[in-house]
């Protein structure tokens, strides 16, 4: 017995293209394996109509969010990131004759291709800031990989002997939640820290110098002398060489701005804009060494081991890692074009 009910487009263009061939009812079913009555049924609604596909209507419920309600929940949730599934149906249902429940507002959300998700932390960035940040795009769109490549970056850095993950998640029953098992502890400003200070170029990965206190502008000073001078003149003799830094206070001190006048004929402060991370590829580093801590098979169990690990981690960062980062620069500063100053994904 030959297949019944409604066939596939391409199906019924080749029951009509049998008949039309000059086969008939018997011979089309017979070489296409449909019922009689269905070749009958295409030929016909062809015949009247001229169309090859189906007309009927589609089976199951009729989807109480239409195109138009559809557009309506966008509205919604553009004018509101943060509102519950709960305030997003209340708004919806206000004013419309057929109010639909939590369930069809979650479902229709997944259909527009919307999910909840936790929403990246980024620095507040004022309006002064933003035009600092769209001044150095403007002044820098025109560099290329080889003009990135006279840049020496720098920042500092502290990571914690222990981490508080908010995303951890447990499986447990409703009274399990004091079980020792279900337990995630804690220590006061995570057990203390090693706070480190870097530098890199495209070229070579710079030195990584522990900090034993507070880093203030003394401190920072003799970073400067012992390491950010040694590394500039050696990398770039011919004094092209621009030498990043953060707008951090002790970055800034009169004793810090002094020493770089005195040597402003060996390189060049280059001028970074305020609330710019992002724009600065070292942040990259710093995550690359963050996993790597947290991907150790035995974990540092006390600040000196913790330092070692930075170092050897930080060490064997490949070149292509760090040269890539450099050569990011570009797509960088277009971002913050594009967003006029404002956040990056970066």
């Amino acid at each position: 017995m030959g297949k019944k009910g409604d066939l596939s487009n391409f199906e019924r263009g080749m029951v009509v293209g049998a008949r039309r061939a000059g086969l008939s009812i018997s011979q089309s079913a017979q070489l296409l394996g449909f019922s009689r009555t269905t070749i009958s049924r295409v030929y016909k609604e062809w015949c009247a109509k001229g169309k090859t596909y189906s007309m009927r209507q589609s089976c199951g419920r009729k989807c109480l969010v239409d195109a138009r309600g559809q557009r309506r929940m966008g509205r919604l949730i553009q004018a509101d990131r943060r509102a519950t599934l709960t305030e997003i149906t209340t708004r919806y249902n206000r004013g419309m004759q057929q109010s639909i429940c939590e369930a069809t507002t979650r479902t229709t959300l997944r259909r527009m291709g919307y999910n909840s998700r936790r929403p990246h932390r980024v620095p507040l960035i004022s309006t002064t800031n933003r035009k600092k940040r769209l001044q150095f795009a403007r002044a820098h769109q025109n560099w290329t990989v080889e003009d990135w490549k006279n840049v020496a970056w720098s920042d500092e850095s502290r990571f914690l002997l222990r981490h508080s993950n908010g995303r951890v998640r447990i499986w447990r029953k409703q009274n399990e939640n004091m079980d020792p098992s279900c337990l995630v502890t804690t220590v006061q400003a995570g057990g203390g820290g090693v706070m480190v200070w870097g530098m890199f170029s495209w070229h070579i990965l710079g030195p990584l110098v522990p900090i034993g206190h507070r880093l203030n502008a003394t401190a920072y000073l003799s970073i400067v002398s012992d390491h950010v001078h040694p590394f500039m003149t050696t990398m770039y003799p011919s004094s092209d060489g621009y030498f990043q830094q953060d707008n951090a206070p002790c970055h800034k001190a009169r004793i810090i701005s002094n020493w770089f006048l005195d040597h402003d004929n060996e390189f060049t402060v280059l001028k970074w804009p305020p609330q710019s991370p992002g724009l600065n590829p070292i942040e990259h580093l710093w995550d690359v060494v963050e996993r790597e801590l947290r991907a150790l098979d035995v974990h540092p169990t006390n600040l000196h081991q913790l330092q070692d690990a930075i170092l050897s981690i930080w060490a064997n960062i490949s070149k292509e890692c760090f040269q890539h980062l450099v050569e990011s620069m570009a797509r960088r500063i277009k971002a913050v074009l594009k967003a006029k100053g404002g956040q990056t994904p970066y």
